[in-house]
């Protein structure tokens, strides 16, 4: 049988997999700009803004079980469940920022 998991380990988790998603799609989208002819640095900067929502829906394990954990906080009066779905949704957000930021540190996208 299958242990579940720890809050703060998930907490820990989402983080990084959403940081984890949009430096190595960007990076790896760049690889495919410049295979292609097209400017890989605007390339990275662009995917890295592109992906942060899907980051953060694959850093919380997909929308159906963040949409169940409120269902159950909010029929069975277990807002506790919803406070923790929340960090962690939060904490997804962390990491994709914190990627799409790294990227832009990167790319200098933003001086013109």
């Amino acid at each position: 049988m299958m242990k579940e998991i720890g809050f703060f380990p998930t907490f820990i988790e989402s983080y990084f997999i959403a940081l984890g998603v949009i430096l190595g799609g960007a990076l790896i989208g760049g690889i495919a700009a410049f295979l292609t002819g097209q400017p890989p640095l605007t390339a990275v900067y662009r995917l890295s803004t592109d992906l942060r929502i899907w980051a953060i829906v694959a850093a919380i394990g997909g929308t159906f079980d963040a949409v169940y954990t409120f269902e159950r906080g909010l029929f069975n009066a277990e807002t506790r469940d919803i406070f923790k779905q929340l960090l962690i949704i939060l904490s997804a957000l962390g990491g994709a920022q914190t990627g799409t930021l790294i990227i832009n540190w990167l790319t200098q996208e933003y001086i013109s």
